[in-house]
């Protein structure tokens, strides 16, 4: 029986050896045909390079001589001249890169790859897909290092906002699109301001139920980042609270509520004396009057109504709210 055990053990390294290198030697994700396809339709038509910009970057290619051919073409397209196979070709032997990308002959072999470049963008899009999938695993392997590293450490926390961090990287690549020439901005800004026009004053944004605040800034918009400050102790985070409270209670809006300091149950308190018209030190002190009571007990079924969301949560991150 023990010798049994003794070749069973001594057989586990020998089947890890054989599976290790199988899965270390696995290639990345990547579509070489689809990279030469994009490339292919940017040498025949300046219109597919403006389609494939639009969706891809030289880092998105995974052949390091394919995105030093994509930078090249990009380059001579936002200068305004022509982006062929003898034009690409003169400034990579410029650069002194002809050589490493495979000089004329693959330039040619790109062009005759793709019969039309018509379908640019598509092809775009499966080459961008696989540089996520690509990013994806690298984040994973980081992922893999972190949890390795932290055994033992204590600082469990950290590891885990610095994974998720890594996958927000990847999930959260900024493109081309980001950015627009001020001219293409000028006709839907016209629109927005004509369809202003149309609504004689009524608020468009979300109320604050502050009067002169909503006179000021015509309610809250999407995209905003509104701080609120001031010194201790005069009031920001009651504010904050009847802001959100408008937007639930009296708007129907959603919103969520992060606090650092106050509990659900104080928050909920606030938020019930203020609908309620109860004064809060008596809900405090436990002195409420039949009057009190009465008011909350009406109010009390709207408010369960809101679609008020709050987590109390002690020494909550950035990346925690954020998800």
């Amino acid at each position: 029986m023990e010798v049994v055990v003794s070749e069973r053990v001594m057989e586990l390294p020998s089947q890890s050896r054989q599976q290790g290198p199988a899965e270390f030697e696995r290639t990345p994700p990547q579509d070489i045909a689809a990279e030469q396809s994009v490339l292919g339709g940017m040498l025949l038509s300046k219109d597919a390079i403006a389609d494939v910009v639009e969706v891809t970057r030289s880092t998105d290619f995974y052949r390091p001589a394919h995105q030093t051919i994509f930078d090249v073409i990009v380059d001579l397209y936002g200068k305004g001249d022509p982006a062929d196979p003898i034009t690409v070709s003169a400034e990579l032997t410029r650069l002194g890169e002809i050589g490493r990308v495979g000089g004329l002959p693959y330039l040619h072999t790109l062009l005759t790859s793709v019969p039309t470049a018509a379908n640019a963008g598509f092809y775009a899009r499966i080459v961008a897909e696989q540089a996520v999938l690509r990013r994806l695993v690298e984040a994973g392997t980081r992922i893999v290092q972190l949890g390795y590293g932290a055994a033992g450490s204590g600082g469990v926390d950290d590891v885990v906002d610095r994974a998720q961090q890594s996958i927000y990287d990847v999930t959260e690549r900024r493109s081309s699109e980001d950015y627009t020439i001020l001219e293409q901005l000028m006709q839907p800004t016209m629109d927005e301001l004509e369809a202003i026009g149309s609504r004689g004053g009524a608020m468009s944004g979300v109320p604050t139920g502050f009067a002169d605040l909503d006179a000021l800034t015509n309610g809250l918009h999407p995209g905003q980042l509104i701080v609120i400050a001031g010194r201790p102790g005069l009031g920001k985070s009651t504010m904050g609270l009847d802001i959100a409270r408008t937007a639930t209670v009296k708007h129907g809006l959603p919103a969520a509520i992060f606090s650092l300091e106050m509990s659900k149950t104080e928050i909920t308190m606030r938020l019930l004396s203020a609908e309620a018209r109860v004064p809060l030190h008596h809900m405090r002190a436990g002195t409420m009057t039949d009057d009190d009571w009465g008011r909350l007990a009406r109010r009390m079924g709207e408010v369960a109504e809101a679609p008020l969301y709050i987590d109390d949560s002690p020494n909550l991150t950035m990346m925690e709210i954020r998800s």
